[in-house]
Formats: C-alpha cells, structure tokens, sequence
C-alpha cells in the first residue's frame, strides 16, 4: 500500500542535500555511501535543524545522522514505513 505524499511541493532530497550536513555528519555519511547507504529524506521543518535520514541498499534499515554524526539506527521520530 502506497502512502499518502505529505509533502507540498518539495523533493525528499533536495538539491544540495550535503549543503544541510555538519562536518560531523559529512564524515559519517561518506563512510556509510562507501557501504552502499544512500539518503532517503532530509526533513526541513521551519525553524528548525534539518534532519538527514539514511537507508541501507536493502532499504530494510532507517537510520539518521545525528548532529555528533552518531548513525542512529533506533530514532525517537515518528518515520511512515511504507
């Protein structure tokens, strides 16, 4: 079953998706692209930190960049699977 798009007029992954990354965040997410991960969605809530959530090649396993750059494989954020 498909979801139901909530975004309005933004792509999951913007443009210059490395451009919302800290240094601490660029270090881990060019080690886990070496394993095949990839960025799923950055989420962009207004007046708020960007939040980068990565997939692994199966994309069986979500999993954010924290801001320390710690890959949180078990996130407090309410994720639609789908």
């Amino acid at each position: 079953m498909e979801q139901e798009e909530k975004r309005k007029g933004i792509k999951p992954v913007p443009d210059d998706p490395l451009g919302y990354l800290n240094e601490a965040q660029l270090f881990t997410y060019r080690r886990m692209a070496a394993f095949g991960w990839r960025i799923k969605f950055i989420r962009r809530p207004k007046y708020q930190i960007p939040v980068c959530v990565m997939t692994d090649s199966d994309e069986t396993i979500l999993a954010l960049i924290e801001r320390n750059g710690f890959l949180n494989k078990q996130p407090d954020i309410p994720l639609r699977r789908g």
